[in-house]
């Protein structure tokens, strides 16, 4: 327990990297890690596309203020779902029936309520819904991160537009939610690398209702 803790306490919003490229395993697990967490209904709404090609990169941060984008080792982008179809429920419903060794039969009663559900809501709903479930999963990336002792800047402020045009994201009906830059902290050029943490206390965020 205390290793997260300390893990937690170590990892900040890292500003400037080094080149050190980061191994393939240590990427693998973060990716690993980010397949196991918690997703709404199981049914992981956004797909991630792991990127180490400089050049791409650099086309990525174009015009962008987080130079993080190209001086990382690794850029992870998460692009969530355009909308919710019935076949993203159905083919869900199918691995479920696979991997359980069960009868898609026995699962109908989730496939009508699922299904039903995301019919209910607009394509924005959904579009948002999925946003949402990719924030989870960045959640679980950047404490992967820090356990392999990776430095990581999660990022909202880029261009979107260009993201899901070079990456082609529309033919995936997909759009870029947000992206995560993974490397090693450059204690020298980051100005953060040697500061205190700063949270406020338990007490203030913490509401115990008994």
């Amino acid at each position: 327990m205390m290793d997260l803790i300390q893990d937690l306490n170590w990892r900040y919003a890292t500003k400037s990297y080094t080149n050190k490229i980061v191994s393939d395993e240590k990427i693998n697990f973060i990716l690993e890690a980010i397949n196991l967490t918690a997703s709404s209904c199981g049914l992981q709404p956004y797909r991630i596309y792991s990127i180490s090609n400089k050049e791409l990169q650099e086309k990525l941060g174009n015009n962008s203020f987080n130079e993080q984008i190209s001086t990382s080792s690794h850029l992870l982008v998460f692009a969530a779902y355009n909308k919710v179809t019935t076949e993203h429920v159905k083919d869900m419903i199918n691995l479920m029936a696979s991997e359980r060794n069960i009868s898609n039969d026995s699962l109908k009663g989730l496939f009508d309520m699922m299904d039903s559900y995301f019919k209910s809501k607009s394509d924005e709903e959904n579009r948002n819904w999925a946003d949402k479930q990719a924030y989870i999963a960045l959640g679980t990336a950047l404490i992967a991160a820090a356990n392999q002792r990776l430095d990581s800047t999660p990022m909202e402020g880029f261009d979107s537009k260009n993201f899901d045009n070079i990456l082609e994201l529309d033919k995936q009906d997909l759009h870029t939610s947000v992206i995560l830059s993974v490397g090693y902290r450059d204690e020298e050029k980051d100005y953060l690398s040697k500061t205190k943490k700063v949270r406020i206390s338990i007490d203030e965020m913490v509401k115990k209702v008994d």
